[in-house]
């Protein structure tokens, strides 16, 4: 059975950036009310962290045509918050237990886990493309360099 990859036109094509602000949206709408009634001291530092995610995925999609490097450190930034968020939902989880809806934190939990590996398979494509773009670059330089 051959699996045919979605052609990505822009930063929203990518799971990543769907997957993450769907948790984002959820972790608003569903787990933040709570939080703020049972008064988390956390609750504004993990609503920015979770925006932030696909923030950065959306941002470094465009960034790495230009600067690889800067787009690929925003993909590790987004990466590194996916870890970030699972810490602040285990927590959630330890301190408050029945008072929140843990079959939610569970399921956004599994979600950040499984993104932020999907996210590091999408660095090494990123970086698989860029080798053979410059590879390809240096063949056109030749290509106008060369003399008659």
């Amino acid at each position: 059975m051959a699996y045919t990859k979605k052609t990505i036109h822009t930063f929203r094509d990518l799971e990543v950036y769907q997957k993450t602000m769907e948790c984002s949206v959820l972790i608003s709408k569903d787990i933040s009310p709570v939080l703020a009634k049972l008064n988390y001291s956390f609750l504004d530092d993990m609503v920015k962290c979770s925006m932030a995610i696909p923030l950065w995925v959306g941002e470094s999609h465009s960034l790495r045509y230009d600067d690889f490097a800067g787009g690929v450190a925003l993909l590790e930034k987004a990466m590194a918050s996916c870890n970030k968020m699972v810490i602040y939902l285990e927590q959630i989880k330890g301190v408050y237990g029945s008072k929140v809806n843990t079959e939610l934190i569970d399921d956004i939990t599994v979600r950040y886990v499984n993104t932020r590996g999907k996210m590091f398979r999408l660095k090494k494509a990123w970086k698989r493309y860029n080798e053979i773009d410059f590879a390809n670059k240096g063949k056109e330089d030749k290509v106008k360099n060369f003399k008659y």
